[in-house]
């Protein structure tokens, strides 16, 4: 067996890939409408949408395979996501990358495999691919019509994409917030590690936008939504709720450690502003609130208790 290598582009790639916030989620009707149209379509018993991560690959839809994720190192496509162009396998069993692959050798005991990439802004994040347990072959007609189905998973990842992306910022928008912060809480509760929310406001918003125009205040928006992304790590939840108030939720970080990070966020902000162009003198108050499974038995608990702890630390900053 051989398997398969990186993309050049594999940080970017799995960054992009993270950011729809689609990994581990429930099944969905929009993709499980396209396997089941690839399974009748090609007669084929086995149809996946499968996304690859760092080490598997996961199914947001399957058809045909009792697991919703295997090993990144034993996957089809693995290997297809390396071009951009379709890969079609008739005969696994007589192929020197797959024959003695235990995808092969047992469950779910793949001979004909044809995977087509699914490419979201120039990366490919996984596949839409049909299996067979006997050889085949597979046409251009065929592959045409794999690449139109594969088009349409596309259309659905970019939709979902817009629907929890703040448009001006490129970061995850409320709804996206929401949706990608339950998931890390549910996995702090079952893996208990720890895990802490920052927010952030920008101070006296209002009056720059009407002082300078909102050209000049989106321009700010965009550049400290950047600067967060940046700062913090690539597992770490960056959103914007709305108008000029922010938050990043950071799992395995202790309250403690990131309030000690937190002064270097602040004394290093300025210094990014005028990099970017921004002359006016823009600062930002923030709280963090470490998550308590007690206390906080939903995301929406767990903001509202760091909200209240920023507001008090800006009132307290403003009188003094």
């Amino acid at each position: 067996m051989i398997t398969p290598d990186f993309p050049s582009n594999e940080q970017q790639r799995l960054l992009k890939l993270k950011s729809l916030n689609i990994l581990d989620t429930n099944a969905e009707e929009r993709f499980d409408r396209i396997t089941r149209l690839a399974q009748k379509m090609f007669n084929v018993p086995i149809a996946l949408v499968s996304l690859i991560d760092e080490n598997r690959q996961w199914f947001k839809s399957c058809i045909g395979v009792g697991v919703n994720e295997t090993s990144r190192e034993t996957s089809f496509c693995g290997h297809t996501i390396l071009d951009n162009k379709m890969m079609v396998i008739p005969a696994a069993s007589e192929d020197v990358r797959f024959f003695d692959n235990p995808m092969v050798l047992g469950e779910p005991y793949v001979e004909f495999y044809a995977g087509c990439p699914i490419m979201i802004n120039g990366y490919q994040l996984g596949t839409l691919c049909i299996a067979d347990h006997k050889r085949r072959q597979f046409d251009e007609d065929d592959q045409a019509v794999l690449k139109d189905l594969t088009r349409t998973v596309e259309l659905e990842l970019s939709a979902l994409q817009l629907a929890l992306h703040d448009q001006l910022t490129g970061v995850l928008n409320r709804r996206g917030f929401l949706s990608a912060a339950t998931n890390v809480l549910n996995l702090s509760k079952r893996s208990k590690f720890p895990v802490t929310l920052i927010y952030l406001d920008l101070n006296n918003f209002k009056t720059i936008n009407d002082n300078f125009g909102h050209q000049v205040g989106d321009n700010i928006l965009e550049c400290f939504a950047e600067y967060l992304s940046k700062f913090f790590r690539a597992s770490d939840v960056v959103g914007r709720l709305g108008g000029d108030e922010f938050v990043v939720l950071l799992s395995n970080t202790t309250k403690q450690a990131m309030i000690k990070t937190m002064n270097k966020l602040h004394s290093t902000w300025q210094g990014y502003c005028q990099d970017k162009g921004i002359e006016i003198n823009v600062s930002f108050a923030s709280g963090v609130i470490g998550y308590d499974e007690a206390e906080h038995p939903t995301i929406e608990a767990l903001l509202s208790d760091t909200d209240k702890n920023m507001y008090e630390g800006k009132y307290n900053d403003e009188n003094e």
